[in-house]
């Protein structure tokens, strides 16, 4: 479950360690030549390179720049401080002011900055083509102007291309750099391009002011004339509409105001009159003599009257109560007291008729107020409509006015910025010539020439991985093809040839002089590697085809040179050796290799036998040290029918004849992809052994070849890797899988 675990983790995370740790593995020698060739590069650079010299000058740039702008600008906004420093670093860049350094410092004329504009092999080819102008040699022909600016615009050119702005972090200081291969001159026209930065300030400015002025005084003429015009148009419209002026109230609303007051008072005066003239009408009505008003009261005949009542109502009762109330005293001065009553009461009518008469004055007056108030308002209503058209042309005379009084006084303050032309720019730091060259950074450039190199080499080394599309594992054949891995057949390495014994009746295997020991390999070496992966084969082939007599096993590969025919030869040994009846057959009648390796003095073979109808046991070739009998196809010529030979009933009754004497039938036969003579015996064959080489022949090849010959995939009995290179396959080996235990379980093999 550990186990488990580890490739579910690896398979979410999408990474696997063990694959690119072994793509590192594999192409460690690439990156490494490549990064030395890179090192060599780089100190090849470092050591031929010019040394140059970078000064740099400091400037605080100049924050009010656009101050008399945005003073003559009626809209405020806020400024960009970004955008404003962004626009000095380009001012810094522009032709204006490379070209004034190139005149102040005359560099078109100077022979080193020239030198600093362009690379070693443009100063030879310049060299070169001024030594075979042989013309120049005799005559100096005199500049012309266009030739003058052409040279300036060049020397400008190249002061921009060697110089470098930028921002002191935040701040508003900008560091100059300029890099020249000469330490003075980059000091000079570092400091050159301060200076000249100020210059162009100061005169910015002062052309800005002087612009503003001159446009400042016929704005304020402008201004001048449509004040004035603005003010009479208010007095000439106050005249034709009758809006005459108090102060700042019209004369009209002031009179309806004093109108609407007196109306007031009009009003109160009337309903005190009615009050006291309906207050004596009751009294009158009542009939009550005695009552009391105020204008009774302060009536000297009725106050004598009521006086002369009282002194006789006194009398009256004194001489009735001693003499009686019929005496005639009291008789005559009751007659009195109604007497005095009487005048009493139409002098209270006397009052009433005043009132009465207060009254209609009250409400004439009123009435006549009330008249002059509606047609002072309508009046004041009228001159308020009009008002509105006044208050307009008042509004645009004091607009203007007031822009005629701002203009004028932003006209003196650009009048005094004109006369003193400062900025707040200046310079911070000087430029001094540098003591140690700046370029070429060595480290820096060692490291990026090993950088590009690392990238180069493992760009080659990706590429090579992506290239290599061949099989490597014993994994790789089982998740491609899906067939079984029998194992790997390391190479052989040549060993010094050898003469085999000879036969009596010349029937034996290697008559002939044996170039290699490849062949019988298997029986050299029989604890080895090799003669392990045959076992493997051979045990493939028992467990598939049980039940069967003899066994008859074909041999094939995808393309020619794979190694087929040594496996085939080491196979059949292999079984031979054991005690087992093995029959091998060369079927490669295009391209027997088999017969070259162990039979090439043989002088009739398998087409002999297909053909002529020979006898086969006749022809056998036979090893006197494992008894395998190999039937070789001795070819003379191009056999264009070798299919139909295989396929035949002859090469049918050849086979069921060997079967009934032996054991196994191993054939030779020729690769899938070129030939079809492999797919035409396929149903003779009871099982293939298919053998492809390790790192050469492509999987897709592979793939392709069992894809197009599914009879041939269906007997299959798996798949051996020929000529492994066991000292490069440890480069392939993955966590877990057999190879990666190769140096655990080779002490079981024995090469020697």
């Amino acid at each position: 479950m550990q186990g488990d675990d580890v490739d579910l983790e690896r398979s979410v995370q999408g990474i696997d360690f063990d694959a690119v740790l072994a793509i590192a593995r594999r192409q460690w020698m690439i990156v490494a030549a490549a990064v030395a060739a890179a090192i060599v590069l780089g100190l090849a650079y470092i050591f031929t390179a010019v040394p140059l010299y970078t000064s740099n000058v400091s400037v605080l740039i100049d924050q009010g720049n656009r101050e008399v702008v945005q003073q003559l600008s009626t809209i405020g906004g806020v400024v960009d401080d970004e955008g404003s420093v962004l626009s000095q670093v380009e001012l810094l860049k522009s032709d204006t002011i490379a070209m004034s350094v190139v005149d102040k410092l005359d560099l078109t004329n100077d022979a080193a900055f020239a030198s600093a504009g362009g690379s070693v092999i443009g100063t030879m080819v310049g060299t070169l083509r001024s030594l075979a102008n042989v013309s120049s040699w005799f005559v100096v022909e005199p500049e012309t102007s266009d030739q003058v600016e052409a040279k300036r615009r060049a020397a400008a050119n190249t002061l921009l291309w060697n110089m470098e702005i930028s921002r002191v972090g935040r701040t508003y200081v900008l560091s100059i750099s300029y890099t020249s291969p000469s330490s003075s001159l980059a000091a000079k026209i570092a400091n050159a391009i301060g200076e000249a930065y100020l210059v162009d300030k100061l005169n910015s400015k002062y052309e800005a002011t002087r612009r503003a002025s001159g446009w400042l005084q016929d704005r304020i003429a402008e201004l001048r004339q449509k004040a004035l015009d603005s003010d009479l148009a208010v007095q000439k419209f106050r005249s034709s509409n009758g809006l005459v002026a108090a102060g700042s109230v019209l004369v009209a609303d002031q009179q309806l105001s004093e109108l609407n007051s007196a109306l007031i008072v009009a009003q109160s005066d009337t309903a005190k009159a009615e009050a006291r003239l309906q207050r004596i009408a009751q009294i009158i009505a009542s009939g009550q003599g005695d009552a009391i008003v105020t204008d009774v009261l302060d009536s000297s005949i009725s106050n004598e009257l009521r006086q002369k009542y009282l002194d006789a109502s006194k009398r009256e009762a004194q001489i009735s109560d001693r003499l009686g109330v019929n005496h005639i005293q009291a008789i005559r001065l009751r007659s009195e007291m109604t007497e005095y009553n009487r005048l009493m009461f139409e002098e209270v009518n006397r009052i009433a008729e005043s009132y009465k008469s207060d009254l209609n004055v009250a409400k004439a007056r009123e009435k006549s107020l009330t008249d002059s108030v509606a047609q002072a308002t309508g009046i004041s209503a009228t001159a308020s409509e009009t008002q509105v058209q006044l208050r307009e042309l008042e509004r645009e005379a004091d607009t203007y006015k007031n822009m005629y009084q701002t203009f004028l006084q932003r006209y003196q303050e650009a009048i005094q910025q004109q006369s003193f032309p400062v900025t707040e720019a200046r310079i911070i730091t000087r430029a001094a010539a540098p003591d140690s060259p700046s370029h070429p950074r060595k480290p820096l450039v060692l490291a990026l020439f090993v950088i590009i190199g690392a990238a180069v080499g493992s760009g080659l080394g990706a590429f090579r991985e992506f290239r290599d599309r061949f099989f490597r594992t014993g994994e790789q054949v089982r998740d491609v093809l899906n067939l079984e891995f029998l194992g790997i057949a390391p190479i052989v390495a040549p060993v010094k040839a050898v003469d085999a014994p000879d036969s009596s009746d010349g029937r034996g295997i290697g008559q002939v002089r044996k170039t290699h020991a490849v062949s019988n390999y298997v029986i050299d070496h029989p604890l080895s590697a090799f003669a392990e992966t045959l076992r493997s084969a051979k045990i493939a082939a028992d467990l598939a085809l049980t039940g069967k007599s003899c066994k008859i096993i074909g041999v094939v590969s995808s393309l020619p040179g794979e190694g087929k025919s040594t496996i085939a030869v080491n196979f059949a040994e292999l079984l031979a050796g054991q005690g087992n009846r093995t029959v091998l057959i060369d079927g490669d009648l295009r391209n027997p290799g088999a017969t070259r390796a162990i039979g090439r003095h043989a002088e009739s073979g398998l087409l002999e036998v297909l053909i002529d109808n020979r006898d086969p046991q006749s022809l056998f070739l036979r090893n006197d040290r494992t008894k395998l009998a190999f039937l070789p196809a001795v070819v003379r010529h191009r056999i264009p029918h070798s299919s139909e030979l295989l396929s035949s009933a002859r090469m049918r009754q050849v086979l069921a004849d060997i079967s009934n004497t032996a054991d196994y039938i191993i054939i030779d036969l020729p690769p899938l992809g070129p030939v079809v003579d492999a797919r035409a015996i396929a149903g003779r064959i009871d099982g293939f052994i298919f053998v492809t080489e390790w790192g050469k022949t492509a999987r897709r090849v592979v793939r392709q070849v069992l894809a197009s010959d599914p009879y041939v995939r269906d007997k299959c009995l798996g798949v051996v890797l020929n000529k492994v290179d066991q000292e490069r396959m440890k480069l392939y080996r993955a966590y877990g899988s057999s190879e990666y235990y190769y140096s655990r379980y080779s002490q079981y093999y024995q090469e020697g």
